[in-house]
């Protein structure tokens, strides 16, 4: 909305169901916002705070939208058309009784704290409902995003930024690459063995778009230089995020995961891990604050020098809450693209094998690189605590729980 005073488009803060919600409580018809008399009093649930039963009839305490709490109102059940919310109440109920073993039959009325709770996961509900859409409308990949929790009451975090590529930091420049292909057909007639062939190395993907090198290996894709279009075989990570993905609550208290809601070929691009490019001097002193948290999110970019460290805690994409498995199902992948500075190459995810719709996604953050793979890029044991001395003694052990059978029962 915007309002016109003399000429000055002067641009409002409120979104348009915040003004038609003024428009009602005001009485007040609006044809710009779609408010008449015929639907001035139309009123909408935004939450059920309470239930009770009274001689078979079903009563909820509604929280309207737009309306303070002190305007909720009793309601009979067939006066209320909100399908879904009911069916929501109704599951965070059952679910929370279970939990507080109790008996799961709903009872007649609600003890103070249930109710309280219910009105907490209604608000978490929609918290998590405005990041998600928050989220989706920062994506520039194909792959939407969906939030879920059904653990706790936690909501979105509170210090986090979706990017869909890394943000450059302080005293740090990417050169853009200056040549591309010539190519008719990179996969089956590249001219000059291709951009891969330009740096002495091999052609990274089959005809649909799975990686064939051997982990550890880097990946040449062809450029915003090059000659072929965006339909080419050697273009897979710059397309980006090509699965729908769900950002969960773990119930085995390893925070925040992502699953994967698609099935996912072995050997397919998932995700690049994306955040802020710092100097290992800059990973140094956020490590040490970091490890006095207890989290961090620092990827050491250590392909040919340990000179640069990808920061995904503040900055960062849905990698930024992928958990850490000793037995993974995704792999890192140096890759090359507009960028053929060595020292800083960007981190894609492949699968390792086939993932079936729901699974969680995780990788490994203290990669063994065998002697053949000294080139793969690692997390090693700087991920979980970079910048900190590397003697072993001065090292936190922290415990793993990522539960599989080949636990390590320690991250570092």
């Amino acid at each position: 909305m915007a309002e016109n005073l003399k000429g000055c488009n002067v641009c409002c803060k409120s979104s348009w169901n915040q003004l038609q919600d003024l428009c009602r409580l005001a009485k007040l018809s609006c044809p710009a916002l779609g408010i008449s008399k015929r639907n001035l009093y139309d009123f909408e649930v935004e939450y059920l705070c309470d239930y009770k039963k009274i001689r078979e009839q079903e009563y909820y305490l509604v929280k309207w939208r737009g309306y303070p709490d002190s305007e909720s109102t009793w309601e009979p059940r067939q006066n209320l058309k909100c399908i879904r919310i009911l069916k929501q109440f109704h599951k965070d109920l059952e679910r929370e009784l279970l939990r507080r073993h109790h008996r799961s039959k709903t009872p007649r009325h609600l003890d103070p704290s249930l109710a309280n709770y219910l009105v907490q996961k209604a608000k978490q509900r929609r918290a998590l409902r405005r990041w998600e859409q928050e989220l989706n409308a920062k994506r520039s990949h194909l792959g939407r995003i969906t939030v879920e929790n059904e653990v706790d009451l936690d909501g979105p975090p509170r210090a986090f930024v979706y990017i869909n590529e890394y943000r450059v930091g302080e005293g740090i420049t990417l050169n853009q690459v200056a040549v591309g292909c010539e190519c008719q057909d990179c996969l089956w007639a590249p001219t000059g063995g291709c951009c891969p062939g330009a740096s002495l190395h091999k052609f990274a993907y089959n005809d649909q778009g799975q990686v064939r090198l051997r982990a550890g290996l880097p990946i040449y894709e062809c450029n915003s230089r090059c000659r072929c279009g965006y339909d080419c075989p050697n273009r897979v990570v710059q397309k980006g995020i090509r699965y729908d993905l769900c950002i969960f609550r773990t119930d085995d208290g390893r925070g925040w995961g992502v699953r994967t809601l698609e099935k996912i070929r072995k050997n397919s691009f998932v995700m690049e891990y994306v955040g802020e490019i710092i100097t290992s001097e800059e990973a140094e002193r956020r490590g040490q604050i970091y490890d006095r948290q207890g989290a961090t999110y620092l990827f050491d970019l250590d392909y040919v020098e340990d000179v640069y460290t990808v920061d995904a805690a503040y900055y960062g994409n849905i990698s930024h809450f992928v958990n850490h498995s000793c037995d993974p199902n995704l792999q890192v992948y140096n890759v090359f693209i507009d960028n053929l500075d060595e020292r800083l190459p960007r981190i894609a995810f492949f699968a390792t094998r086939t993932i079936r719709a729901g699974e969680e996604l995780t990788f490994d953050y203290n990669m063994q690189v065998d002697p053949v793979d000294m080139e793969s890029t690692r997390m090693d044991s700087n991920f979980g605590l970079a910048g900190l001395p590397g003697s072993p003694k001065k090292r936190v052990r922290i415990e793993c729980k990522c539960g599989t059978e080949s636990c390590r029962k320690y991250l570092f």
